[in-house]
């Protein structure tokens, strides 16, 4: 049996509790930081209002976070641009330059005891 581990995930920095937001948890840097591009991420979608999320029985590794502040509920980071108009952070709080960091840049462990990452969300517009 793979050993397995507990992830919280705490956001800080919401501009507004409107809207929700949606959690990609990849193991794979193919999987991140959109979910919907692989097999193995992990989806999450929660109100705004209450911006914590816990992960149970994750297998032990290697992994990273994105989460969208989609303020409007429409499913989807809005950008102009190119450039986002909702928020968005990362776990390990990255330096952001042009597009979102690398797998390595964001990527933790998740061990026997319980990990928690604390995400900074970041507004460009």
């Amino acid at each position: 049996m793979t050993p397995v581990g507990s992830l919280e995930i705490q956001v800080t920095g919401l501009r507004s509790a409107k809207g929700v937001l949606q959690f990609c948890v990849a193991r794979h840097a193919g999987d991140f930081p959109d979910c919907r591009k692989g097999a193995s991420g992990i989806q999450r979608t929660i109100s705004a209002a209450a911006p914590s999320i816990r992960f149970e029985g994750l297998p032990q590794g290697s992994y990273a976070v994105a989460v969208i502040h989609d303020a409007n509920g429409n499913a989807k980071l809005d950008t102009m641009l190119g450039i986002p108009k909702e928020g968005f952070g990362f776990s390990r709080n990255p330096a952001i330059r042009f597009g979102p960091p690398r797998f390595a840049a964001a990527e933790f462990s998740v061990g026997g005891s319980g990990t928690v990452q604390q995400i900074r969300m970041r507004y460009m517009l």
